[in-house]
């Protein structure tokens, strides 16, 4: 039997084909791996990007209230310091009230000197007030007695009066021929 010179080859090649298509079925097998791997990173990817989107949102408005908040505490830190100018402009102004004090104080300790005197000088005041109050009434009692003695002077005075009357009646009608 002979063996054809050309088996071997055909052989090998369809050897040689299986391999190739062995190996053609096994990267296919790879690259279908490899793109499911591929697709699931980006998918996750692609997820992990709206949640950094998400968050770079979320670190921005976070970053727009720190801002506000701190724009806000400029304006009331300005509010506090002219708040506290004005406190040490009134801390200023009662310090120069206070330096009164020591006058003040001297004053009222002339005064705590003076005042057991002052309490003698009302106490004998008082005592002053009381015989003028007995004088008044005794007073009082002699202005009964000149009212009564008033009261027939003007009787007297009321008498005479009339008197005088009728003596004028008399003289009026010399008056005109006496010289003046």
């Amino acid at each position: 039997m002979s063996v054809d010179p050309r088996t071997p080859i055909v052989q090998v090649m369809a050897r040689l084909g299986r391999e190739t298509q062995l190996h053609l079925d096994e990267r296919h097998r790879h690259f279908k791996m490899t793109d499911k791997v591929i697709l699931f990173i980006s998918v996750l990817l692609v997820i992990l990007a709206c949640v950094n989107v998400y968050y770079v949102t979320v670190l921005y408005q976070d970053l727009n209230g720190i801002v506000d908040n701190m724009d806000s505490m400029y304006r009331n830190l300005s509010r506090v310091d002219h708040d506290m100018d004005m406190v040490a402009q009134r801390v200023q102004t009662f310090d120069r009230h206070i330096q009164f004090m020591t006058p003040i104080t001297a004053h009222m300790d002339a005064i705590t000197d003076i005042m057991p005197q002052l309490h003698a000088s009302m106490s004998l005041i008082g005592n002053e007030m009381v015989s003028v109050n007995n004088d008044m009434e005794q007073m009082s009692g002699a202005m009964g007695g000149i009212a009564q003695q008033m009261h027939h002077m003007t009787g007297g005075m009321s008498i005479m009066r009339q008197n005088v009357h009728q003596i004028a009646g008399p003289m009026g009608a010399i008056n005109p021929i006496l010289p003046n």
